[in-house]
Order: C-alpha cells, then sequence, then structure tokens
C-alpha cells in the first residue's frame, strides 16, 4: 500500500512539474541556455544610392519601379543624351584634324631636315671652292675678283644653312606642338565619351529597390539621387546589447538567426560591429523604463543566399558566449 502512494506522489510531482514547464513556456517563452545571448532586432541591407553624374538632362527611361529585382549591370534609368552624342561626334572630328596636322607636321620637318643636308653638302663643295681660289690667288692663277666671288659665294651658303636649320627647328617645335594637340583632342574624346556613358544608370550589383526618388521625365542634376537599391545577398540585423551583457559579446562572434516569419528556418552569422558608445534603447520600445536603458548598438552580418531576410524583418539571434575552444 505504502510503495503504491508512493509511485502515486511521483506522477503527481512529475505532472505538476511538468504542467508548471509547460505555464512557464507559455508565458514567458523558452529560457534560453545560459551560455547564450538573444538579441532582437531589424533586418537591414547595405543599400546604395543611385545619382547621375557630370550630367543634366530629362530623364526617358526609368524601367523599374520600387520593389523589383534587377540583375548586376541591368539599366536602371536614361536621360536625354542627344547633346552628349554631339559632343562625342565633334570631339571625334577634332582628334581627326589633328591627327592630319600631326602628319603634315612630320612631313615639314622631315623635308627640313632634307633641306638642312644639302644645305651642309653645299657648303661643303663652297668650303672647298673658295680654298682653291684663294690657293690660285696666291699662286697668280686667278684674279682677286675670283676670290672674292668664291668667299661671298662661301657666306651665302653658311647663312641658307643657318636659316634652314632654324626652320628645322621650328618645325620640330610644331610637331611636338602637334602631338601635343593630338593628345589633348584624344582626352576630351575620352571625356566626352565618359560622360556619354553617365546618361545611363546601370546597376552596380544584383539587388532589389528600396526606393525610386525621380520620375520619368524629370530633369536630373548632377549627384542628384535617383534610386536606391539594396544588396539583399549581404544583410545585417540591427540590435542592442545591455550594458552588463556588453563584456560577453566580440568581433566575430558567431550568432543563429530566427525569424517568427519562417518556422523552423536557421541563419548563421556573426558579429561585426560593436558600438563604442552608449546610447537610449531606440523610441520603438514602448514602455518608459526600457526606453530610458542605456544599450550599445551591435551589428550581425548574415548570410542570405537565398534572399529569404528581407530589410525590416524582425529577427532574434542567438549570440554563442562561449569561447572558441569552448564548442566542445
Amino acid at each position: 500500500m505504502t510503495r503504491r502512494r508512493i509511485a502515486l506522489l511521483v506522477l503527481v510531482a512529475a505532472g505538476g512539474a511538468a504542467v508548471l514547464a509547460l505555464a512557464w513556456r507559455g508565458l514567458f517563452g523558452e529560457r534560453p541556455a545560459p551560455d547564450t545571448l538573444v538579441v532582437s532586432g531589424n533586418i537591414e541591407a547595405h543599400e546604395s544610392v543611385l545619382a547621375f553624374q557630370m550630367v543634366q538632362a530629362r530623364i526617358v527611361e526609368l524601367p523599374f519601379d520600387e520593389g523589383q529585382w534587377v540583375e548586376a549591370g541591368t539599366v536602371l534609368a536614361r536621360v536625354d543624351d542627344s547633346s552628349y552624342r554631339q559632343d562625342v561626334e565633334v570631339s571625334e572630328s577634332t582628334v581627326e584634324v589633328q591627327e592630319r596636322q600631326l602628319a603634315a607636321a612630320g612631313q615639314s620637318l622631315e623635308a627640313a631636315g632634307r633641306t638642312v643636308a644639302s644645305d651642309e653638302a653645299d657648303l661643303a663643295q663652297k668650303t672647298l671652292d673658295a680654298a682653291r681660289a684663294r690657293d690660285l690667288f696666291r699662286r697668280g692663277v686667278a684674279s682677286t675678283q675670283t676670290r672674292d666671288l668664291a668667299e661671298t659665294v662661301l657666306k651665302q651658303s653658311r647663312a641658307v644653312l643657318e636659316r634652314d636649320r632654324a626652320l628645322a627647328r621650328v618645325a620640330e617645335k610644331n610637331l611636338a606642338v602637334a602631338r601635343a594637340n593630338l593628345e589633348s583632342a584624344r582626352e576630351r574624346l575620352e571625356l566626352a565619351r565618359i560622360t556619354l556613358g553617365y546618361t545611363v544608370l546601370r546597376a552596380p550589383f544584383a539587388g532589389v529597390i528600396l526606393v525610386r526618388q525621380a520620375e520619368l521625365g524629370e530633369v536630373m542634376l548632377p549627384g542628384t539621387p535617383a534610386l536606391t537599391l539594396a544588396d539583399l545577398d549581404h544583410v545585417w540585423l540591427r540590435g542592442y546589447v545591455n550594458e552588463p551583457d556588453l563584456p560577453k559579446v566580440r568581433f566575430g562572434q558567431a550568432a543563429t538567426l530566427s525569424t517568427d516569419g519562417l518556422p523552423g528556418k536557421r541563419f548563421s552569422g556573426r558579429i561585426s560591429f560593436i558600438s563604442s558608445k552608449a546610447e537610449f534603447t531606440p523610441k520603438s520600445v514602448e514602455t518608459h523604463a526600457e526606453r530610458v536603458t542605456l544599450v550599445y548598438r551591435i551589428k550581425i552580418d548574415v548570410d542570405n543566399p537565398g534572399h529569404e531576410l528581407k530589410p525590416g524583418m524582425p529577427v532574434d539571434a542567438t549570440i554563442d558566449l562561449r569561447a572558441p575552444g569552448d564548442a566542445d
């Protein structure tokens, strides 16, 4: 009889413990393990605000709306490029003209070089002629007039050579100027082509369009935001840690993320940022007691290859507080 009573009491105690456990879970949820820390927050994506550079024109193409997915390199917007195409055509014509001028300057320098070579040969001949005339004059064979004429011709040949050498130096400088002008024209053409490329706004990475700040037909000024693109491959959780828990977290610490919208699904993440300054709990927390609590902001990078986590989604992160060697 006593054994039956003892067994009955054991069963009643076990049932009571089970009821209490269920009541605890129902009221307070499942308690986290002592070597973990649960942080709640919202998913955020790495965003890129896209704008037109160096161009001011009217939008003629804007094919995507907010919330649409785009691949890297997709044309997101295009402005009227007629004036910029004309700049490219003018620059191309300028390059062609400068190329012809460079060719002409090269030919002029080549001709000047040949002229100088001819002048040098002529001077050598006139020098020999003058020497012979002086020798004949000393021997009494040639007259004074013949000697003087040979000297005069020699001086004229030297003068012609100096003049043509000076013209050759000018032709050489003209060639250098022509080269510089051609290089400048090519750079202006390259700049015109780059500017023309700025009339098309392409997606720098695959992502979803969060905000479309521009509208079709709107005149865009340089630097004015047109679209905001979010990279869903690289999302992160913004969370807050109470001051007593701050010494427990560290850079690179592993975390497991879950959300009510995806029951049973787990995502791997790591702490990539810990704020060095305390701040008040964000005002989205309703109670005054929680709003006045000082917390530290942390950032947890999350792998999101399937794009299941989206910006704004509430997520709970369970941070593993064990040291790297304590996993076993």
